[in-house]
């Protein structure tokens, strides 16, 4: 039996995440504690606490996610009483919570990745001025189709492109506003369910990232990656990788390229695993999971109840 455990990714947030893990276990108040220090300043406040406003905002959600996934992780070997590595056989994360995953398999340091997170969040937001980008879910139609149609939105001057492939029937796309307008229009008279603009502010996963993939190329400069204790299963590649360096890589390609998130489920599943879970905030991962395919089953290790309740 091969296990999973998957990290999520913006979306998942919500005030008051990881607060009874932090109350119960001093292994997870730790892990608050020492990203309010790296960051200097008390996130764990912001999660706890809100304003939902706030918390929501790029440079803030993704330490706050990350930070509540190993927290969660922390509280779940201690109740076990063993480590990732006996506990699970490969991790895979969805867009920022790739970083959350690195982090639990000792790749990243807890204070390195809280840093890098509110960076990316920063360089992403700064990368685009409000409004000139968007981002929206295409639901109920074959993703070849949408990229076909985002390809006859583009223009010399606007442009959109797959920024996810969530599971089989959503896909995200990702680019300048007028573009992602237009294909969201096509995309209704192709027969998709829904095309909705998502509340996101920074088009994400896309062309228009190239500025903050820049910025984080200088940062990653600064910072080692240690081969980590498990495989990881790459947003960009969909392959299990060990070389810090070629994550490294990918963590940078993924700022303009697809979170491959389909073929990351179907990797696992392809090379024996049948069983997941999703460690910190909310349900995505399995919803998602759960349509790609019926051959690994997942549960969501959220809080003190469902950590209690584990069993691998």
């Amino acid at each position: 039996m091969n296990t999973l455990f998957m990290f999520p990714g913006q979306g998942s947030q919500k005030v008051g995440m990881g607060k009874d893990l932090y109350d119960t276990y001093p292994e997870a108040k730790a892990v608050f504690d020492e990203v309010d220090e790296a960051l200097g300043e008390k996130l764990s406040n912001l999660i706890f606490n809100g304003p939902t406003e706030d918390l929501t905002l790029t440079a803030n959600v993704q330490p706050a996610l990350m930070t509540v996934s190993i927290a969660a992780l922390r509280a779940l070997e201690k109740e076990t009483g063993k480590k990732i590595t006996e506990l699970a056989n490969s991790v895979v994360g969805h867009s920022l919570g790739e970083y959350s995953a690195l982090c639990a398999v000792d790749s990243l340091s807890l204070s390195d990745t809280a840093k890098l997170l509110r960076a990316r969040g920063t360089f992403m937001q700064e990368a685009v001025p409000v409004g000139i980008g968007a981002i929206a879910a295409i639901i109920g139609l074959d993703m070849m189709i949408i990229g076909e149609i985002c390809q006859e939105a583009s223009t010399d001057s606007e442009l959109v492109q797959i920024a996810n492939d969530n599971c089989p029937g959503q896909t995200v796309i990702s680019g300048h506003k007028g573009a992602v307008d237009r294909t969201c229009a096509l995309a209704t008279t192709a027969g998709a369910r829904r095309a909705l603009i998502l509340p996101v502010s920074a088009p994400v996963h896309s062309a228009l990232m190239q500025p903050a993939k820049e910025k984080m190329a200088e940062l990653f400069e600064e910072i080692t990656l240690n081969k980590p204790l498990l495989p990881l299963i790459s947003n960009y590649s969909a392959n299990q990788e060990e070389d810090p360096e070629k994550i490294k890589t990918h963590l940078l390609e993924q700022f303009t390229g697809r979170v491959r998130f389909t073929e990351c489920i179907s990797e696992a599943v392809n090379t024996g695993y049948d069983k997941a879970f999703e460690i910190g905030a909310g349900k995505v991962l399995c919803g998602l999971a759960g349509r790609i395919t019926n051959g690994m089953t997942c549960s969501a290790i959220t809080d003190v109840e469902t950590i209690k309740a584990f069993e691998k």
